[in-house]
């Protein structure tokens, strides 16, 4: 049977030229060398090598067998670093999801920054409602998924990231664009477009001019913030929205301003409680959670573009 280290020593002869030099590379003897060859020729029954002079030189079949040698070590080197990549974070495939605010820019610019350090890693990005995102958990087509509000399932685990304060957007053109910032008295009489009143965020927004008696005209709502900027922009009114949308359409005929009350804007991550993440996923959740508590503390609000 062949032994492993009869074909690292017939590797070795033919890289390095000879015995003695394969002896070095290999760091052994070159008698051991030597012996290595010989119970190598002996278990193939094929002379792999004639003496010419002082010198040893490979037969053809020496030849092609080495060109079967080479491509299963090159394989395993690949293996080998392969693992090391493991090993140090720099390879693997992690598929993220994602509700709209967070997926339409920020978490792309990320996972972008992610990369740059990983040239091996692997990435699929999606994008959908927090429902969607829960549903593609669950089936265990995504290993992390950021959504809207915690959850109870039992498969899966929910852990809340850093809070940020929601802002408010105006019409580059409008009188309050003027303003620093803004509080619910400023909206009286406004033009209002409210979020789709199953969400949290909706249900916030509402208790702060409730709670100051403020009355606004509630003429537009939809469930998505991207479309509240996008009307924003076109001038048909004013909203209240995550500071992620908002930083997407800052400069697009809109203008952010920080609000108050503060109205938190809460995330959460949501993993699988069957298995345990990589430690790829590790590292990225770990970032994100640093990138957003960052985003939070800084965020869009003052901003007029």
């Amino acid at each position: 049977m062949l032994n492993p280290r009869q074909i690292e020593a017939f590797r070795a002869v033919i890289l390095a030229g000879g015995i003695t030099s394969a002896a070095e590379l290999l760091n052994i003897s070159q008698p051991a060398v030597s012996r290595l060859i010989a119970d190598l020729q002996h278990a193939l029954k094929l002379t792999l090598f004639e003496r010419r002079g002082s010198r040893i030189t490979p037969t053809s079949e020496a030849l092609a067998l080495y060109q079967e040698v080479e491509r299963s070590f090159v394989g395993l080197e690949r293996i080998e670093q392969a693992a090391r990549d493991l090993q140090s974070r720099r390879a693997g495939t992690l598929r993220v999801a994602a509700m709209p605010a967070l997926a339409i820019g920020f978490l792309p610019r990320f996972v972008a920054r992610f990369l740059h350090q990983r040239p091996r890693v692997d990435v699929s990005l999606w994008g959908s409602s927090s429902t969607q995102v829960l549903d593609w958990v669950t089936a265990g087509q995504c290993e992390l998924g950021f959504g809207q509000t915690p959850v109870e399932h039992g498969t899966v685990l929910s852990e809340r990231l850093p809070t940020v304060p929601a802002v408010a957007i105006v019409p580059s053109l409008h009188p309050l664009a003027d303003k620093p910032s803004l509080e619910p008295k400023d909206f009286r009489g406004e033009n209002f477009i409210s979020l789709g009143q199953s969400t949290l965020l909706r249900y916030r927004i509402d208790a702060a001019f409730a709670d100051r008696g403020v009355d606004r005209k509630l003429r537009i709502e939809t469930q998505l913030t991207m479309i509240a900027c996008a009307m924003v922009a076109a001038g048909a009114g004013v909203a209240i929205v995550d500071p992620f949308t908002a930083e997407e359409y800052a400069g697009a005929g809109v203008v952010v301003r920080p609000f108050e009350p503060r109205i938190d804007v809460e995330m959460v991550m949501l993993r699988s409680a069957q298995r345990s993440l990589s430690t790829l996923a590790q590292d990225f959740l770990e970032g994100f959670r640093s990138e957003i508590a960052a985003f939070g503390s800084v965020g869009t609000g003052g901003r007029t573009l």
